[in-house]
């Protein structure tokens, strides 16, 4: 990593003439760029902070608040709803400005802000109002940082940096729930603790990308790629929705969508085996960190994978993990490896397809419409679980959890039949800037 220079400018390496033709040898692996290391820091940190927050949760607001399985539901699709509404606007504002990093760091910054405020309320629409600061947080921020991880990453490449940045993100995904975990057992006023510690471990994910993390210019010419992007793709939320008229990325955001409907939340997860197992309430939030440590482990594994064979081979597969995992809760079987083979499939699921999917995404989006084009995907998949974790807590507050969750087994096996049969074909050309430009001979163009 290094300090990151205040205009853009990126550091200059030297490079001597052995160096360069080392570097050039075929097969050789070229670094993961400092660009995507530095964002997998700041991933590492701000995780540890909110899944803190996100372990405790659940437990805190149907154990310790008495919401009942709808009342949770409505929470957590909130909490999902949100960001998803905003994403398109924090792509949007990185694609027109090219401040990829100031939209990113306002979205950190915000969600910074909403831990402390959860000492102060304790109704459901007090919680609600902060969650949705924390999501809209998270929402303007997620789009420019993967464009940011695409833009210094070799498309060659970017299965293996989203894996980089997914397992360092993780990283903190799994400590997060064990400073919980220890926080829970030796303070008084646990969750006040953990929800102040973090806080401070917020701002200091802040921090670090101020410092650390370049702007698109930087990140882009340390790539090879130019620092602005091509005359005529002119960003605009009209051309982000564009781009849905090329073939790949059209299925791509519409499988997103259709799995998404059938993907149960984690917190919805962790509840269901608890029930399951009868695990006593002060190990509960132990439970994101065996699907965190699947993440971790599988992540940079499964983007080479994707690289090699097909991201949309991995994607898919991913789901099935997915699909067993709810096989699993919903068999007869109560032996004590239960909870690990849930969560070791949990974490498969993550690995196979969160960066996954954005390194097939970044493939099919144009450089000046990227963290657009990707707000885009990511829209659709957040709104689609925001709709399944509704309806799932209604299906489990009026018919039981059994049935809720057989029912999501259900629909997640035919969506993924039909994932299948629409998968990306993969000829078709990446849109280039003619595509994106108005044409008369083409009505409906998004204009430039």
């Amino acid at each position: 990593m290094y300090v990151a220079d205040s205009r853009g400018t990126p550091a200059q390496p030297v490079t001597t003439p052995t160096a360069a033709a080392r570097d050039s040898r075929p097969g050789r692996r070229a670094a993961v760029a400092p660009t995507v290391l530095a964002l997998g820091t700041v991933s590492l940190v701000t995780d540890v902070s909110s899944e803190m927050v996100t372990a405790v949760l659940p437990l805190y607001l149907v154990a310790g608040l008495g919401l009942s399985p709808l009342g949770f539901g409505l929470l957590d699709g909130l909490y999902n709803g949100v960001s998803a509404l905003v994403r398109l606007t924090g792509g949007h504002l990185a694609d027109r400005s090219g401040g990829h990093k100031a939209v990113a760091g306002l979205g950190y910054g915000l969600s910074a802000l909403a831990k402390p405020l959860l000492l102060l309320v304790h109704t459901l629409p007090g919680i609600g109002a902060v969650l949705a600061l924390d999501r809209t947080g998270k929402g303007l921020r997620t789009a420019p940082r993967d464009a940011l991880i695409s833009l210094a990453s070799e498309p060659a490449e970017r299965g293996r940096a989203f894996g980089v940045h997914r397992a360092m993100d993780t990283a903190g995904a799994m400590i997060g729930p064990l400073v919980a975990f220890v926080i829970l057992r030796r303070a008084a006023e646990g969750y006040d603790a953990v929800f102040t510690v973090s806080a401070c471990v917020a701002a200091l994910g802040v921090l670090v990308l101020v410092l650390f993390v370049p702007g698109r210019a930087a990140a882009a010419t340390a790539a090879g790629a130019p620092a602005h992007p091509p005359a005529g793709e002119r960003a605009s939320l009209r051309a982000s929705f564009g781009l849905l008229r090329h073939r790949d990325l059209r299925r791509i955001s519409l499988c997103a969508l259709l799995l998404g409907l059938t993907t149960v939340s984690d917190a919805f997860v962790f509840l269901l085996l608890q029930h399951r197992t009868g695990l006593a309430d002060r190990w509960f939030a132990l439970l994101p960190l065996g699907t965190a440590g699947a993440f971790f482990l599988l992540a940079l594994p499964l983007g080479r994978l994707a690289d090699r064979i097909g991201q949309w081979r991995v994607f898919l597969g991913g789901h099935v993990a997915l699909l067993l995992a709810y096989g699993l809760l919903l068999s007869g079987w109560r032996g004590p490896g239960l909870p690990y083979a849930v969560l070791l499939l949990h974490g498969l699921f993550y690995a196979a397809t969160d960066g996954v999917l954005m390194a097939a995404a970044a493939g099919v989006v144009p450089e000046g419409l990227r963290a657009g084009g990707l707000a885009v995907v990511q829209t659709g998949q957040a709104l689609a679980r925001f709709v399944c974790s509704l309806a799932f807590g209604a299906a489990w507050t009026a018919w039981g959890e059994r049935p809720a969750l057989l029912a999501a087994a259900t629909g997640l096996a035919l969506c993924l039949l039909l994932a299948a049969r629409l998968a990306p074909a993969g000829p078709e050309p990446s849109p280039t800037p003619a595509d994106t430009a108005p044409a008369p001979a083409a009505p409906g163009k998004a204009p430039a």
